[in-house]
């Protein structure tokens, strides 16, 4: 019996090692916010998305999405800093949390567009 490959999706929300980083840009291990689809990822092995923080510094920040995570924990997606990363060279790993709000992915989505304007 062939033992089922992960792949992330969209909406997942997965661990990424972002080093290595340059200047004010997020470095070390975070969550990121996938927003390409599952096949996408699996044929290309890279992986677009948003990286998220606690960091309460963010509350204030126009471009984070706050929502409430596992446990209780207050969290920010990051939509102006989108990423892309090889994901299994980076061995990324699926976070307890497992998948944002329907309505987080769509309002940072939105957000994104907002900055970006690819879509109507």
């Amino acid at each position: 019996m062939a033992s089922k490959i992960w792949v992330p999706e969209r909406r997942d929300i997965i661990w990424i090692d972002c080093n290595p980083q340059v200047g004010r840009e997020m470095k070390d291990v975070h969550p990121l916010l996938v927003l390409s689809p599952k096949e996408f990822n699996d044929r290309t092995r890279i992986v677009i998305g948003l990286p998220m923080t606690t960091a309460e510094s963010n509350e204030n920040n126009p471009f984070a999405v706050k929502f409430i995570g596992g446990k209780g924990k207050v969290s920010y997606v990051l939509a102006h800093q989108p990423k892309s990363f090889d994901w299994r060279l980076r061995d990324a790993k699926p976070h307890p949390w497992k998948k944002v709000p329907e309505e987080v992915l769509i309002l940072a989505g939105e957000m994104l567009n907002q900055i970006i304007s690819i879509c109507e």
